[in-house]
């Protein structure tokens, strides 16, 4: 019953937070034609669910293979390393055709910086062929903050330090976006959670301890992979899509899991669920209140809202911590 009431209350709010972006246009809240709100405002709602949902069930994932709820896809500095290469790729066209473009051709850097970073923190993290937590956590670490220096650096060579590879790093849905980019997404984030949902009995063992989870027959090391690889792919699919955008993967996973419990079939489709509620109701934050510099970066929004509500989770669970000991 407590598990169905928070899947409710997720669908309610991301069917509110869809109908919120369709309504909220270039003339306030007005409605135009039917035309105009599918092709304009309608591939901004699909991509805020493929790009929330891509990020709630990666933090899930991660979470869960960590054993560590402040897990989230930022870790695994896939967010820098995408910053990196986006910053590479901008550099050289600038030096090639001496303009610089933030547009839809960066979501290839992205998706290779992405994944590289990736390929790197699994090849450093390994301990005798085997995927340690800790070192996960060390190496994503590590890799985040050398990558994000080395973005710092390449900013810095262009004529305007930065500033449109800055704007793209806070994260954003664009209106350029096609269909059938949208649909590899789309199927990206089906495939991973009809995986996490097989996976989930391996994932509630695995937040005891490994010992008792491989006593209970978990393949530990083939889950861990698999949970690595599909929450990395997840991450660099919104990456490429909306570029960096924090807080979703760390925060929707806590709110399901407090109000659910903790079993991770449920949480994975409620974090799926919450993550694209708050990506589109972003969205439709962002829209409602344009600014003079035109429109804020989504990235900024959810900070804003992912980091009060993750500060009173985290109080909150001391606090209980404090009462239970």
């Amino acid at each position: 019953m407590r598990a169905m009431l928070t899947l409710f209350i997720a669908v309610a709010a991301l069917a509110a937070a869809c109908v919120l972006r369709l309504a909220v246009g270039g003339d306030g809240l007005a409605l135009p034609t039917a035309d105009i709100v599918w092709e304009l405002r309608g591939i901004r709602v699909v991509s805020g669910l493929v790009v929330g949902a891509s990020l709630g069930i990666a933090g899930v994932m991660l979470q869960a293979l960590l054993r560590n709820p402040l897990a989230s896809p930022d870790l695994l500095g896939l967010r820098a390393g995408s910053g990196l290469a986006v910053s590479i790729a901008m550099y050289l066209a600038w030096k090639r055709d001496g303009l610089i473009v933030a547009g839809g051709w960066l979501e290839l850097p992205a998706l290779v910086g992405a994944m590289a970073a990736l390929a790197g923190v699994y090849l450093l993290a390994q301990r005798r062929a085997r995927l340690e937590p800790i070192s996960l956590i060390l190496v994503g670490v590590i890799v985040g903050v050398m990558c994000a220096a080395g973005s710092v650096f390449v900013q810095h060579l262009l004529p305007d330090r930065g500033v449109a590879a800055g704007r793209w790093m806070m994260g954003a849905l664009r209106d350029d976006v096609t269909w059938p980019r949208l649909a590899v997404g789309g199927t990206a984030v089906v495939v991973s959670l009809a995986l996490g949902l097989w996976l989930s009995p391996a994932m509630d063992r695995l937040a005891t301890s490994e010992e008792e989870a491989r006593a209970m027959g978990a393949r530990v090391g083939l889950v861990r992979v698999v949970l690595f690889v599909a929450s990395g792919v997840l991450t660099a699919v919104s990456v490429a899509l909306a570029g960096p955008i924090g807080f979703v993967g760390l925060v929707c996973p806590h709110l399901v899991r407090m109000a659910a419990g903790p079993r991770h079939g449920v949480v994975i489709v409620g974090a799926a669920i919450a993550g694209g509620a708050l990506v589109v109701g972003a969205d439709a934050g962002v829209k409602a209140a344009m600014l003079d510099a035109g429109r804020m970066p989504i990235g900024v929004v959810t900070a804003m809202v992912g980091g009060p509500v993750f500060l009173w989770l985290l109080i909150g669970s001391r606090r209980r911590g404090e009462l239970a000991g």
